[in-house]
């Protein structure tokens, strides 16, 4: 039983948790910046810190916040949509459709005609992912069926992904950018991709008002009907949700596993599964998430985001495995 205290507390203490990194991040890198120097970076007083957080390490920080957010309330609403504590986008190849349709984008040269063409094919990948999920695990949603659905579909996806590589006319530009989505990551984020990213926003406010049908879908469809809730609405409504959100973050950041499985899974268990707290609590745990990672990533070295995501989420999922089994 989680203490009363944690469960009112802790949407406090992640918004703390994440201003906290975003102001480490902020100061991190070559040139380390002080508190001071970032306050005076930010009102223009000192030009050299400005130049560096404005052009820089801002649109960074808001790109991994922004994805961050989006993943773990994508993961949330896959677990809910499911009623399984281990979907989420990237074990089901939701992710991996979204980086495919940008891969075919970038392959065909599509991408150069226009800065809205990789969200959308993007979307399009993901849309089409999910679909192919619900098709496969259309007789139930049991921890094996999910699992093997999205074995069978990221490798797929990977095919599709090989098969540009091999048979499109690939120049060294598109693929470093091809390398880029499949591994993931924050490197060279500017204004335009946050600006892409913003629309994960009003995705966040139309979800926060669905905890309480949540709730009662966890209960299962037909407890769901009969208190009054729409389900097949519903369900529209969180696909709908999870596939945009997951197909944002991955046109802006490239696949970057394992957010929406340990963020929502681990504040479930934090502070219970009423997804009225849930729901801010991933946005922000997801935010402070993603920023953590790339902190680790920089400090290791500049290892990619999606590389240190999965070396945190692995062991979390085996964990998870071996608990239920």
């Amino acid at each position: 039983m989680t203490p009363r205290w944690v469960t009112r507390s802790a949407l406090p203490m992640a918004m703390a948790l994440l201003a906290g990194l975003a102001v480490v991040s902020l100061g991190a890198g070559d040139l380390h910046l002080s508190v001071a120097r970032i306050w005076a970076g930010l009102r223009h007083h000192d030009e050299l810190a400005a130049t560096i957080l404005w052009q820089v390490r801002l649109p960074r920080v808001c790109v991994a916040m922004l994805v961050g957010a989006a993943l773990g309330a994508s993961g949330l609403v896959m677990q809910a949509y499911f009623r399984n504590s281990l979907a989420s986008p990237g074990l089901l190849g939701v992710s991996s459709g979204g980086a495919a349709g940008a891969v075919v984008a970038i392959g065909l040269g599509w991408a150069t005609l226009s800065i809205l063409v990789l969200p959308a094919a993007a979307i399009v990948g993901a849309c089409l992912a999910t679909s192919a999920v619900i098709v496969l695990a259309r007789r139930g949603a049991s921890t094996e069926r999910l699992l093997l659905a999205g074995v069978a579909l990221n490798a797929m996806l990977g095919a599709v992904v090989s098969y540009v590589l091999s048979n499109f006319t690939i120049t060294y530009e598109r693929n470093a950018q091809i390398i880029f989505w499949l591994l993931g990551g924050l490197e060279d984020r500017t204004w335009e991709h946050a600006a892409m990213a913003v629309a994960v926003l009003p995705c966040a406010a139309w979800l926060w008002p669905l905890g309480r049908p949540m709730d009662l879908l966890s209960l299962g469809a037909p407890e769901a009907q009969s208190l009054g809730v729409d389900v097949r609405a519903l369900r529209r409504k969180l696909l709908v949700l999870s596939t945009v959100m997951t197909a944002l973050a991955t046109a802006v950041a490239g696949m970057v596993g394992f957010v929406g499985l340990v963020v929502p899974h681990g504040l479930r268990l934090l502070v219970g599964p009423e997804h009225r707290r849930l729901v801010p609590l991933s946005l922000v745990g997801g935010a402070a998430f993603v920023l953590a990672c790339d902190l680790l990533g920089r400090a290791a070295g500049g290892l990619r985001l999606g590389i240190v995501t999965a070396l945190v989420g692995g062991p979390y999922f085996l964990w998870l495995l071996r608990r239920q089994a």
